[in-house]
């Protein structure tokens, strides 16, 4: 009986440290308290709880409804990123800043830690544990690593090709990237918003939480052209955070 190969855990542990390795990075440079990150997991998790909420309860009878529009089932996920993630990492920002636990210093590492949730823990860490799962079960010789493996062999074929992991690591490894530059981009906005009071922002990052309108397209589009897309999309929202933040420091500068 195959085992799963070790190239699958690539992907989750390179994304695990660059993930981690940029908030120790910002930690030793620069300010990212304890709040920040307690902040972020407070927003990345309400977010997910009400995506997950609201498509156990709507999904099936609105995939149904549109028989499968992909325009249409692209805005249902794109709209719940805008309003869940991106309008409540703004709500939590706002919260934490009148409470005075975070401050325009803090808005890159408000987007790190929000970034480290969703790629560090989410897509990193509990991968890398379901698939320390997997390698272990399939390599004690019981009948449940011969029912594993008969499941893996139907449902996840390419666990044991290793030249299939080869050529989609990378892939999904820039996907990874596109979530952490996405995350910091809004997360960064969100928090110059609940600081300078300023409504425009805000209006920059929600349609930022849109990249997830692209997700029905992913089986329908080559995995390179896909990537490259939303890596595209990712970039413009950096420069888009970048730029808001270099002109606020710069009004700032200018008023003093």
């Amino acid at each position: 009986m195959q085992n799963i190969s070790l190239l699958n855990f690539l992907q989750p542990v390179v994304t695990i440290l660059f993930s981690f390795g940029l908030v120790i990075y910002w930690r030793n440079k620069h300010a990212f308290s304890r709040y920040v990150l307690i902040y972020s997991l407070l927003a990345y998790a309400g977010a997910i709880a009400a995506k997950v909420v609201l498509q156990t309860l709507t999904a099936s009878a609105f995939s149904a409804m549109f028989q499968g529009d992909l325009v249409i089932l692209g805005l249902y996920f794109g709209l719940q990123t805008v309003f869940f993630e991106v309008g409540g990492a703004f709500l939590v920002a706002k919260y934490s800043v009148s409470r005075g636990k975070m401050n325009k210093r803090d808005a890159e590492a408000y987007g790190l830690g929000l970034a480290l949730w969703e790629n560090g823990i989410v897509l990193g860490i509990l991968p890398v544990i379901n698939l320390i799962i997997y390698f272990a079960t399939l390599s004690s010789n019981t009948p449940a690593s011969q029912a594993l493996y008969s499941e893996l062999v139907k449902i996840q074929p390419q666990l044991f090709d290793p030249n299939q992991v080869l050529l989609t690591a990378p892939f999904g490894l820039l996907e990874r990237v596109s979530s952490l530059l996405v995350h910091f981009s809004w997360g960064v906005l969100c928090v110059l918003s609940a600081v300078h009071h300023e409504r425009k922002f805000l209006l920059f990052a929600l349609p930022m939480g849109l990249i997830d309108l692209f997700v029905p397209f992913a089986r329908r589009m080559p995995l390179p052209a896909f990537e490259v897309m939303i890596f595209m999309f990712a970039l413009v929202c950096l420069w888009v955070a970048v730029e808001a933040k270099r002109r606020a420091e710069g009004r700032r500068k200018h008023d003093e």
